[in-house]
Formats: C-alpha cells, structure tokens, sequence
C-alpha cells in the first residue's frame, strides 16, 4: 500500500501580500518548510522507502540554524570536514578539556598546585573515562566494535591519556602514572 504526499506550494494572494510583513527570520523559516514539503511530496509512506531522510534534513536545517550565530553558515556539515583521525580527536579533546584548568582553580581556590591539579587531573580523566565507556557500548550495541574501528578508539584513548600526561609535564606537576 502506497500513500503519496502532495503538496502546493503556489502562494495565494493573501500570502503573497503579507511577505512584505514577514521579518528575514520567519521568511526563510516560511522557505525551509516549503523546501521540506516540497521533498516530502516525493517520499512515498510505505516500508520500500526510508522517510527518516525527511526527519534527518530537518534536524539539520534546524541544528544549522541554531548553531549559525556561534559557528557560521552549515555548522554540521563544516564540523564532518573536521580531522577525525585518532591523532585530530585526541588532540580536540585534550585540549578542550585541559582548557578549564584555570577556571577549576578559580572555582577550588581552597587546592594550591600539585593538590589542584591533581583533582582537576582526576575530574577530567573520570569524563574522559565515561565517555570513551558509552561510546564503546553504543558501538558494541550496534555490532560495529570490531577491526579498524576498535583500534582507532583504543588508539584514540591511548592519544589522549598521553596528551594528559603531556598536560600535566607542561604544568610542572607530578606525572600520573594512572
């Protein structure tokens, strides 16, 4: 059974003569739905075809916009150009993560030096820990643990300890052997 979408997108007058009242915003709001009903009026509803392709163009459009003010124009598509490589990772989440060392200290002025860092070493590795866990488990839930993949997170996570421990060097602390 096949169920087709059809859809105009022919503006009436009464639309036609409120576009001048329309700010920037709501227009090209206006336009995107157009734009997604238009490709839905080729999506039929039936099991043959996939119309997450519709919910996934929307989520994002709608992410790209959120994101514009902070990231310019096409923020995801921008962020998939990004080096994935085990190195490019573990270096994006080495130094996003050593970057609040300041703003810990400020907030734990009560530690000094090794006592700071140490704490602060202990915060990050336990997120770090976390999240390298989940996104193995989501991997293995999917079936794709397995070969290039599981090696590239384990030389993920190996980049990235050592980049700690790099950070730790740098600071003139104790290097964890943790």
């Amino acid at each position: 059974m096949s169920n087709s979408i059809s859809v105009s997108t022919r503006a009436t007058p009464a639309t036609a003569s409120s576009d001048t009242a329309i700010s920037a915003s709501t227009r090209a709001k206006l336009q995107l739905n157009v734009s997604i009903l238009q490709e839905s009026a080729s999506i039929s509803l039936n099991s043959e075809n996939d119309p997450l392709a519709l919910v996934y163009k929307s989520a994002i459009t709608s992410i790209n916009e959120q994101l514009q003010a902070d990231f310019g124009p096409d923020a995801i598509q921008n962020a998939t150009s990004q080096d994935n490589s085990p190195e490019g990772t573990a270096g994006r989440i080495v130094s996003l993560s050593t970057a609040f060392f300041s703003a810990f200290q400020k907030q734990n002025s009560d530690l000094e030096g090794d006592q700071a860092l140490n704490k602060f070493m202990d915060t990050i590795k336990g997120g770090i820990e976390k999240g390298f866990k989940e996104a193995r488990d989501i991997l293995q839930g999917l079936q794709v643990l397995n070969g290039d993949i599981a090696s590239n997170i384990d030389k993920t996570y190996a980049l990235v300890m050592k980049g700690l421990d790099d950070f730790v060097a740098n600071q003139g602390g104790p290097k964890d052997d943790a």
